[in-house]
């Protein structure tokens, strides 16, 4: 199946979903960048990213993993319907981390837009889920890495 997209980051990365077969309204979230073939990105990328931004800027990162847990992760919605619809970002809420896209892998937007959508699979097809929400907490929390990574790996 075909990526269909939801979202063009700012270094032209396309982010999108393809149906999903755990659920009615199941979808697994792709990624294509330029040049690439498509990729399916896992909690384990956000907080590896996350990881490599703090190292540069760690105030601004846990600002970051805040909004993330607070505006995001706590406020989004299962989905009613195959195709999900960005329920919380906007463009304007990257702007104000901006600086970290000098560090890691990602642009901020690529994680704001994942992130989201990884949260409203979760939310679909494990209503009472708190998977992607206890690996924010403890990387916000500054748990050791092994219990962060062994979180993010860990396999329902």
């Amino acid at each position: 199946m075909a990526l269909i997209p939801i979202y063009t980051t700012q270094n032209g990365a396309i982010i999108g979903v393809v149906k999903g077969g755990k659920s009615l309204y199941n979808f697994r979230v792709k990624y294509q960048e330029l040049g690439k073939q498509e990729r399916t990105p896992k909690h384990i990328h956000v907080i590896i990213d996350l990881y490599m931004k703090s190292v540069g800027n760690e105030p601004l990162t846990m600002q970051l993993v805040d909004h993330i847990v607070n505006n995001i992760i706590l406020k989004v919605s299962s989905t009613n319907s195959f195709l999900p619809k960005s329920q919380i970002f906007q463009p304007i809420h990257a702007q104000a981390y901006q600086q970290l896209d000098k560090y890691g892998e990602y642009p901020v937007d690529f994680l704001l837009v994942v992130t989201e959508l990884i949260q409203i699979q979760e939310k679909t097809n494990y209503p009472t889920g708190v998977l992607n929400l206890n690996l924010f907490q403890l990387f916000r929390e500054k748990a050791d890495i092994f219990s962060v990574v062994s979180a993010a790996t860990f396999r329902r």
